[in-house]
């Protein structure tokens, strides 16, 4: 992908009109902060002041202008996908400002826009490398249910991950720039273009979000882009077959293993699925190391460290998916390094067993 005028301004007006657009809503929050405004109140709530939700409005934004300016080839591939993405983006928005929309309905919008994305492109999951399930995927319609409930686990997923300031961005940013990378060595850079220009248009939210926490991504902006993110992991599989298809599976490991590992807890603990609890990852780093190590801190500050300690995840998965992105026995290698080294970190912080003992003193157990 060479970097002309048509390439690089579709990436830059991503970024200025999601910035734009984000700040906007900063300014003007006293006429929509009745509807907007994300209580401090709730057992996943870190922040100390009540703060915009609705920062999947700018990323929307951005990604709406970049369309208009990508290059033919790939404003077609781009196209269908935001038309797909609305089920899934209008349903957490709507949930922003009403609190009201059930997580049962946003489920199924989320699954629905990634049902929506395979029909109006053609493409989907059709190979995993695994004997058996690829006869399955053979048949259109498992392959399109396989594919939607795989891009509506990834849009939640990117939710569940969303809980300090510059988490969620900070990692999607690393995703997006690593399958982008890796569309740019198989030769497809249209689709590149379009994981640069979704880079962008979060990275832009990320400015206002990360450190300061001026703004929340959000249930709209949190399913938009993860979905985003998970269809251009499909599209790299499908379009280019050289390219492993446990490749965008380890990139997008960390906040997938968030959803199993919650998944498990939750049942093990007898609570239902859906409920919140203060048991991720993220907010065991939060309370057992940010939060003791650098207990003068304050909550803003705590927040942010937090979300920034969190990103070499990603990276680390988005690294080894790079290296290894058309070798399925090293990125099932790598998935299953990752998946053992997620379960040591959390079974040492939850256990107390990270740092200094005295951090059992000094912070609470477990669910407290």
């Amino acid at each position: 992908m060479s970097y002309s005028l048509e390439t690089t301004l579709p990436i830059l007006v991503a970024l200025a009109a999601s910035l734009l657009v984000g700040w906007l809503m900063l300014v003007t929050q006293r006429w929509h902060g009745h509807l907007s405004l994300d209580s401090e109140q709730g057992v996943q709530k870190f922040h100390t002041q009540a703060t915009p939700r609705i920062g999947g409005l700018p990323v929307m934004v951005g990604l709406i202008g970049a369309w208009a300016l990508l290059p033919a080839k790939a404003r077609l591939l781009m196209a269908p996908l935001l038309l797909a993405a609305l089920p899934a983006f209008a349903s957490g928005f709507i949930e922003d400002l009403t609190k009201k929309v059930s997580v049962g309905l946003r489920l199924a919008c989320t699954v629905g826009s990634g049902a929506l994305a395979c029909v109006l492109t053609g493409y989907s999951v059709r190979e995993t490398g695994i004997w058996g399930l690829d006869w399955l995927l053979s048949f259109s319609l498992i392959s399109i249910v396989f594919t939607a409930l795989a891009l509506g686990t990834m849009a939640n997923a990117v939710n569940l991950i969303d809980g300090f300031n510059g988490l969620s961005a900070g990692s999607l940013t690393i995703m997006l720039g690593g399958m982008g990378w890796i569309a740019l060595g198989a030769g497809d850079h249209d689709l590149a273009l379009l994981a640069f220009v979704t880079a962008a248009a979060i990275l832009g939210f990320a400015l206002l979000n990360w450190p300061w926490g001026k703004i929340f991504l959000g249930d709209g902006g949190a399913y938009l882009a993860g979905f985003v993110t998970g269809w251009i992991g499909v599209l790299l599989i499908d379009r280019n077959s050289a390219v492993s298809s446990w490749a965008p599976l380890m990139v997008c490991a960390y906040p997938l293993l968030e959803v199993f590992f919650s998944i498990a807890r939750r049942r093990y603990r007898k609570h239902h699925p859906g409920h919140p609890d203060r048991l991720h990852l993220h907010s065991l780093v939060r309370r057992r190391v940010t939060g003791f190590w650098l207990r003068q801190a304050s909550v803003l500050g705590l927040n942010s460290i937090t979300g920034m300690l969190m990103w070499p995840a990603s990276l680390l998965c988005t690294v080894w998916a790079v290296v290894f992105a058309h070798h399925s026995a090293m990125l099932m290698t790598g998935l299953a390094g990752f998946t053992l080294l997620y379960a040591y970190v959390y079974r040492r912080l939850v256990h107390f067993r990270w740092g200094s003992k005295r951090s059992a003193a000094a912070c609470p157990a477990p669910g407290a």
